[in-house]
């Protein structure tokens, strides 16, 4: 009896939770009831935050083009040469050795990163990201210049052989340019001296290289021509971290709901539902819905709703760069005790990097001894060892170096079958064989401190073990 009474209730709670309708979305928006795929045909939109982002872009994709091809002080601008591990960062020249460096920057890079998401929200996303930058900025204007710009959100063509031919001339021009993208990306890990060396050859010559090139080409053209949106709506985590980054204070895109509610045409709210920020939206949602991850604070939604403001003559801005609190009282506060603590590590994390670089050697230099030897008895009197050698010069300039013991003082350094003669940005190895009196060895192990001068002035010291018998 009362297992079936039970049953009972617990069934029709379940038939009222089925009927009851929720107020939240349980999917991303680019996904349909049945879990289809359903497709964004986003608008472009026009307006003064539009004409910002474009000039901005267009400073970012001239950035990712010509920062390789400049060089400081006969270094290049920007290099990640991981091949050589050697990274050239505004001219600067960072070697493997220098991996403290590098992690300063990563440090000092996801610092500011938390900082202007809990100030500006998802400014990067809109206005700074390569994905943006890219798929609004390059591949749907490709887009608008085949197919015309979309009305309603939706786009629809007959299967005409104009419309065909059209849309493989798109494609066409999708893959050719993401073989550009990838050859200017391969620029800032190869150099391009290398990649013209490359281009110059005959095809056959490289041709692992190419295939994979086209490989990365093809990763392009698909990311940007099907996947799209789904980049920042599914794969990129900042989507996620926003949500516990940013609070009531932080400013980002946000629709006024004090002024634009209740909604709709005969009613007192400014906010008509024309729905006309959801049609140029490039991730499909609907901003008034409040904050969510697929918003990438890219402004289109301002400069329609600014639009349809202006022809039923009411004031601007009712979506626009504010802050819940600034919705609710009126008033902005950019700074609060988050943001000074950010600033502060940030502040330091810039002094220590700026050290860093500053007290940085102009060269380094490493002695180890040769794997499995032993010390070679010369006569009753001396006694070598057998070291590798490596020198890196971390400046451009060609260096000729003295190599000679510091301690102890007396003593013979012999550099096998050359000088030591290092070029700019390039490394020095080689075999050296040390010679010692017997009556310096302080026992089986002594340690020896050697200098690497130039024009007698110590730029190096280094020290290690010298093996003698007992």
């Amino acid at each position: 009896m009362f297992i079936y009474l039970a049953f009972f209730i617990l069934s029709n709670l379940i038939k009222m939770e089925a009927k009851t309708e929720t107020s939240f979305r349980d999917r991303p928006i680019n996904i349909d009831d049945s879990g289809k795929r359903r497709w964004i045909y986003a608008k472009q939109p026009q307006g003064k935050w539009y004409k910002r982002r474009t000039i901005f872009s267009w400073l970012v994709l001239t950035f990712l083009v010509v920062a390789p091809l400049i060089k400081v002080n006969g270094n290049h601008f920007m290099l990640i040469d991981i091949a050589n591990r050697k990274f050239s960062l505004f001219g600067m020249t960072v070697w493997a050795q220098d991996t403290y460096m590098m992690a300063i920057v990563m440090v000092t890079v996801a610092v500011s990163v938390v900082l202007f998401t809990v100030v500006f929200g998802r400014l990067w996303c809109g206005w700074a990201c390569p994905q943006t930058v890219f798929l609004e900025f390059v591949f749907r204007r490709i887009e608008y210049l085949f197919d015309g710009n979309y009305r309603k959100g939706v786009k629809k063509q007959e299967a005409t052989t104009a419309n065909w031919i059209k849309k493989i001339a798109k494609h066409f021009t999708f893959f050719i340019t993401a073989i550009l993208i990838t050859n200017v990306m391969l620029m800032w890990f190869v150099g391009p001296e290398y990649l013209m060396k490359l281009l110059r050859e005959p095809i056959l010559d490289h041709l692992s290289g190419f295939i994979a090139m086209m490989i990365v080409s093809s990763f392009y053209y698909w990311i940007y021509s099907s996947f799209r949106e789904q980049v920042c709506t599914m794969i990129c985590p900042y989507g996620r971290l926003q949500g516990v980054l940013l609070d009531s204070k932080s400013i980002s895109v946000i629709y006024d709901y004090k002024r634009g509610e209740p909604r709709g045409a005969k009613n007192s709210g400014d906010c008509i539902a024309c729905q006309a920020c959801v049609s140029v939206c490039p991730t499909g949602i609907d901003i008034k819905n409040g904050s969510q991850l697929e918003c990438t604070n890219c402004t289109a939604c301002i400069d329609e709703c600014n639009q349809v403001m202006d022809r039923i003559k009411k004031p601007r801005n009712l979506i626009r760069y504010d802050s819940v609190q600034g919705v609710e009282t009126g008033k902005r506060q950019i700074f609060n005790a988050r943001t000074y603590a950010y600033s502060a590590v940030l502040l330091i994390l810039f002094v220590v990097l700026i050290v860093a670089v500053s007290i940085r050697t102009p060269l380094e230099a490493s002695l180890l001894r040769v794997p499995g030897t032993m010390y070679q008895q010369l006569d009753a009197h001396t006694v070598s060892n057998l070291y590798n050698l490596n020198l890196i010069n971390k400046t451009n300039k060609r260096k000729k170096l003295d190599i000679r013991l510091i301690e102890p003082k007396k003593g013979e350094v012999q550099i096998a079958g050359k000088e030591a003669i290092i070029e700019g940005d390039a490394a020095f190895n080689s075999i050296v064989i040390i010679k010692l009196d017997r009556k310096q060895l302080s026992g089986k192990n002594t340690t020896i401190e050697l200098g690497v001068f130039e024009n007698g002035t110590l730029l190096k010291a280094t020290s290690t073990n010298f093996m003698g018998p007992n």
